[in-house]
């Protein structure tokens, strides 16, 4: 990690900028999969799952006997473990529902909301070199808590033409209507126009590379709604004295593993921690399997050594991380003051990866700096909320001389007559 001392503000843009690609070169590509998704259909998905799956394919759909045959090859512990997990995002997400009441906003003039599940609902999962089971979780119950009808799921097959066993027993276990073998850009155009295997969905969800990224994007461009416009992973640390080396460097190589493409920032109070930590990593990189991934990733990365936990703050607040932890004396208190943030750990014993798997928070998460003004998915991501009104006679007696007055000073007579008939 390059290490900076007391940064200059007028440095903060440059110092805390992320990873980027070329944009246009991205854009030409994932453009042309979408057209030749919307334009071809499951004929295109064959191809490109051929292209760049190196897989031919006779179906696109995941058939039950290829369902039990996951379900046989996750181990008893696995499933132990998914089941963990699945009660306790199940536990978080169900708190979440609430029932509005009606109110009557002046006499006779009585407003309420209603939450609605959206219909149907898909899911991305990547598969590559890291098959995510665990954001079937993650998207899968909230959406099952919701009330969606139809909740599909496309993923990359390998050479084989198979999926990941984890991640159809977790699709199983949750509720997934379908699943598709199909990756990338061209799995999100699928789901946002319909094929002839693959139903439209009403909203796309999930993370993915900067191909899955890009065409969630142009999609939603076209009114297909998305959770959020997600980037790389991201992970920022805020450290003092009383952190343990060990832990933070763990919690930094746990993002950087991720892909080349995620970025780790460690805001430090203290020197010797900041050399600690980077000499932790030296030693725990060594033996693990995505080495040579968190290399890279860290090459992206930096240690920012600054005067105090409030500086810290302010910086990580500029910054607006995906994951924030707090690794400080008085962590609740500095939590506080934290504004920007996708989800945010809080003392030396709350790893990042307890979010990702099983605390019951969940991972799907803003990235790229858009923590400023999203929020991750909850359950209120797979509903609506519909308002509703109901004004009595009296009511539009005691309401309707406002609306008149304010729809014609905007000249719009026509509502104003719908208002002035009943009152007649």
């Amino acid at each position: 990690m390059n290490i900076i001392k007391y940064p200059n503000p007028s440095e903060l843009e440059e110092l805390l900028k992320r990873p980027s690609f070329e944009a246009d070169y991205l854009e030409s590509i994932v453009k042309n999969i979408i057209t030749r998704v919307r334009q071809c259909g499951d004929q295109a998905l064959f191809e490109l799952n051929e292209k760049f799956d190196k897989v031919k394919l006779d179906t696109l759909i995941v058939s039950k006997q290829e369902f039990d045959a996951a379900t046989n090859a996750v181990s008893d512990e696995l499933k132990n473990a998914i089941q963990v997990a699945a009660e306790n995002i199940l536990k978080f997400h169900s708190s979440q529902k609430r029932v509005e009441k009606p109110v009557e906003t002046s006499q006779g003039v009585t407003c309420w909301r209603k939450a609605v599940a959206i219909e149907k609902v898909g899911i991305y999962i990547p598969g590559g070199t890291a098959p995510l089971f665990s954001t079937v979780l993650m998207l899968a119950i909230p959406a099952t808590i919701a009330g969606c009808s139809e909740i599909i799921l496309c993923t990359p097959p390998d050479r084989e033409g198979s999926i990941n066993s984890a991640i159809l027993y977790a699709a199983q276990l949750t509720g997934v209507t379908k699943v598709y073998k199909v990756g990338g850009a061209q799995a999100i155009a699928a789901m946002a126009y319909g094929t002839e295997s693959i139903p439209k969905a009403d909203k796309i969800f999930g993370p993915g590379n900067q191909y899955v990224t890009a065409a969630k994007q142009m999609v939603s461009l076209d009114g297909v709604a998305i959770d959020m416009p997600a980037g790389p992973s991201e992970l920022a640390i805020i450290a003092d004295a009383s952190a343990n080396p060990a832990f933070i460097a763990a919690d930094l190589l746990s993002q950087a593993e991720h892909g080349r493409d995620s970025q780790v920032i460690l805001f430090g109070t203290d020197e010797y921690l900041i050399k600690s930590v980077n000499e932790e990593m030296q030693t725990q990189i060594r033996d693990l399997p995505r080495k040579e991934i968190a290399k890279a990733s860290l090459s992206n990365s930096k240690a920012i050594l600054v005067k105090d936990i409030n500086e810290a703050l302010k910086l990580s607040n500029y910054y607006a991380p995906e994951h924030l932890i707090i690794a400080t004396e008085n962590a609740e208190d500095a939590a506080e003051k934290v504004l920007n943030a996708g989800s945010v750990f809080l003392g030396n014993y709350t790893p990042e990866s307890a979010g990702d798997y099983a605390s019951g928070t969940n991972h799907t998460l803003p990235t790229n700096g858009t923590a400023r003004a999203y929020s991750g998915v909850s359950l209120d991501s797979f509903v609506k909320q519909i308002t509703f009104q109901k004004i009595t006679q009296a009511g539009i007696q005691n309401l309707g001389p406002a609306i008149e007055q304010m729809a014609e000073a905007e000249q719009l007579l026509a509502h104003k007559r719908a208002v002035t008939i009943r009152m007649a």
